[in-house]
This record gives C-alpha cells, structure tokens and sequence, in this order.
C-alpha cells in the first residue's frame, strides 16, 4: 500500500485479493470502513501532548518513521502499531478511531467489521472491540506462507481456533497440530503458541479468545515486535 487510506483496495491488496477472488470469499471483497491510521496517530499523539520527538523515543522507532506515517506516506505494520500503541499506553484498537461505547449486544453486518491488513493476510474483528465483556471473536484469512512470526505468543485467557477453510499448522508448546477445514483446538492461552499456513491456498481461520486480563490486547494476534 502506498497511502494511508485503508479502503477495500488498500485491505485486500495484491495476492491475497486475488486469492479471495478465485476461492469464492466474496463477503471480504465489500467495501470496508475506511481508516485513516495516520490521523488518528496524529490525533491520538496531540491529544496526549506527546512530542513527535518523544514518541520515537519512547516507541524505539524513528522520528522520520512516524512523520511518515502520520502524512501518509508509509503504512504501519502491525508489529509498528504495537510498538506506538504501547508508548501512548492506549489499546490498538484506539487506532481505528475515537473509543466507542462499549455494549452488552453487539450486531455487525458483514461490511460494519473492522479491518487490519498485516504481512500476507487480513483481520478481521467480529465485535469484540466493541463488547462490554472479556471476549475477542475475529477472523483471519492467511494467504500461503502467512504465520504469526518467528517468536511464540502467550497471554491470558483461553483460546478457541476453528478452521474454515485451508491448512493451518499451530504450535502450542511443544506439540505440533495440523489442522484441516472443520477441525478445532481449544487451549489455556497462557502457553506459547503460534501458527502458519503451510498450505498452497488461502486458509480462513475463526478465533475466539475468552477471559483475557485487563490491559492484555488479544489483537490482531499476529507477531508483535519486542
């Protein structure tokens, strides 16, 4: 992507659009709300009076990085937004757009979810950004070679994984499961784990992460950058 307006083509770009496109994944192809993650940096920064200086230091990254990012001219990774998020200590899902208030019904049509491209695949959130109890429902679509990084996640909570479509490999611990469409794992998310699709297709994933401790971000669970 080479701007900051997150619209349906800047989303589900290159490979991965046309992989959704010839498996048949026609719901991810609806326009999506539209994100302007630089604004909302820029906005959240402001409103913290946090110097562009001081974040960068207190982010590790650059001040020329972060300038970039707030006028458009780059996109951020997920692992980025982690980083930024953490040194303004407000959640990552502040960064698409002003906190709402939170609801014990939450109802989403198909093109109302919330969107967050990350290395060879896309996010998706299924309303528990928006939920008043400890529950993070989202889904991922993996294009192949897709994983969540190189290092494993832990946090709190339990986790739930179904697969809907394609091959999924998930390691937790030690133990190693292979998972195929229609298959399930259900684990204490306190235990390493991580995945990847190993497969030639585009795999579609549904997690349910449950009972999560304050201040722990189940999302987008994908590697964050240490």
């Amino acid at each position: 992507m080479s701007h900051m307006k997150l619209t349906k083509d800047d989303l589900i770009c290159g490979t991965l659009k046309k992989n959704l496109q010839r498996f048949g994944m026609t719901a991810l192809t609806r326009q999506a709300v539209s994100i302007d993650v630089g604004n909302r940096l820029r906005q959240l920064r402001e409103s913290r009076k946090v110097s562009m200086r001081s974040l960068a230091t207190m982010s590790g990254l650059s001040a020329n990085a972060l300038s970039m990012i707030e006028r458009g001219k780059t996109s951020p990774s997920v692992s980025t937004l982690y980083r930024i998020a953490d040194a303004l200590a407000v959640p990552v899902t502040d960064f698409f757009g002003p906190e709402e208030v939170r609801k014990k019904v939450v109802f989403l049509k198909a093109e109302e979810r919330t969107r967050l491209p990350f290395m060879r695949g896309l996010w998706e959130g299924l309303g528990g950004e928006m939920f008043t109890g400890r529950a993070m429902p989202f889904l991922l679509t993996l294009e192949n070679g897709a994983s969540s990084g190189p290092n494993p996640m832990l946090h709190s909570g339990h986790e739930f994984v179904y697969c809907l479509r394609g091959q999924l490999e998930y390691q937790v611990e030690a133990q190693v499961y292979n998972m195929e469409s229609g298959d399930s794992l259900l684990f204490a998310a306190q235990l390493r784990h991580r995945w990847r699709n190993p497969g030639g297709m585009v795999t579609n994933v549904l997690i349910f992460i449950s009972d999560y401790a304050d201040g722990d971000q189940p999302m987008p669970h994908v590697e964050r950058a240490e």
